[in-house]
């Protein structure tokens, strides 16, 4: 960014929302990203594990300019072939059953807490709580910052909602003692990987253990997978190599491979707890994302 760029100066009309470096993006080639003045770099953040497929991927731009020239977006009172197509492919993918799609991580997650809650309320409890971790990290919205083990992004937005059980990372026997003779529990709800709170990988043997846990107490596992999902690892999906399969899994980021879009994954434990009028999206689930979702997998 140079004096002459007319993004030199802070941009008065945008909210100072993010602490930005200061370069202004231009255009962008494979694994390469070029500024406004034309200095090339080396795109190592992708977009924050966004783009899958890197920039200006040559199957995967004429399919959008050709989805774009057909049809942006409708609304969900349609059937959306991809939607079918997509789900499809998550399903086979993750051994699970059913899709909703939304348009963000943040999105995802917020449905899958919804989910526990239905879950523990089509179960007769009245305040579910769900099991969360130290360090974790699963958005911003009220509900999913709630959840998110960070009293420095936390503070400033109390009271934050309730029904939430933290805990440390691979520590079962914590988790035990933090639920023992607590007939509300619902979930547990964690990152594979954690990735805001310092590259905080799950053992295998503790996914194992939760897993084991989860079927004897009759909870949901829900395993968000919005970061370290899409291939990231060297599977589909993180707990892959646990040789485990979660009720719940959200996904977003790489799926897209830079279009907004997001997915709750459910396996038979939750995959019929939404019916119409549980849980809804203007946005999500329409024909431009659900084309690019397609087009990334394959």
């Amino acid at each position: 960014m140079t004096a002459a760029s007319p993004l030199a100066a802070a941009s008065p009309h945008v909210m100072n929302t993010y602490g930005r470096l200061p370069i202004a993006m231009s255009h962008g080639r494979g694994c390469r990203v070029w500024d406004v003045n034309g200095k090339e770099y080396l795109d190592a953040l992708a977009g924050i594990a966004v783009n899958t497929l890197g920039h200006g991927h040559p199957k995967l731009v004429p399919a959008l300019q050709d989805q774009v020239a057909k049809m942006i977006h409708c609304c969900n009172y349609y059937h959306v072939p991809d939607q079918e197509r997509l789900a499809q492919m998550l399903v086979e993918r993750s051994g699970l059953t059913n899709v909703f799609f939304c348009s963000t991580g943040l999105e995802a997650n917020e449905a899958a807490l919804k989910l526990a809650r239905k879950f523990g309320h089509d179960k007769g409890i009245e305040r579910p709580e769900i099991v969360v971790y130290e360090k974790a990290f699963h958005g911003r919205s009220i509900a999913t910052l709630s959840a998110t083990g960070n009293p420095k992004i936390q503070a400033g937005f109390g009271p934050l909602v309730e029904g939430f059980i933290r805990v440390p990372v691979n520590d079962i026997d914590a988790l035990k003692a933090a639920t023992a003779g607590n007939p509300n529990v619902v979930a547990v709800f964690f990152e594979a990987i954690q990735g805001e709170g310092g590259v905080n990988p799950m053992t295998v043997g503790y996914m194992q253990d939760l897993r084991a846990l989860c079927d004897a107490q009759d909870w949901l596992l829900m395993i968000d997978e919005v970061q370290c999902g899409m291939g990231r690892t060297g599977k589909w999906f993180a707990h892959q190599w646990a040789g485990i399969q979660p009720d719940v899994m959200p996904l977003a980021k790489g799926l897209g491979s830079g279009v907004p879009i997001g997915a709750v994954v459910a396996g038979p434990k939750a995959a019929a707890i939404f019916q119409p009028g549980n849980h809804g999206t203007t946005f999500g689930g329409n024909p431009l994302a659900m084309r690019a979702g397609v087009e990334t997998i394959r």
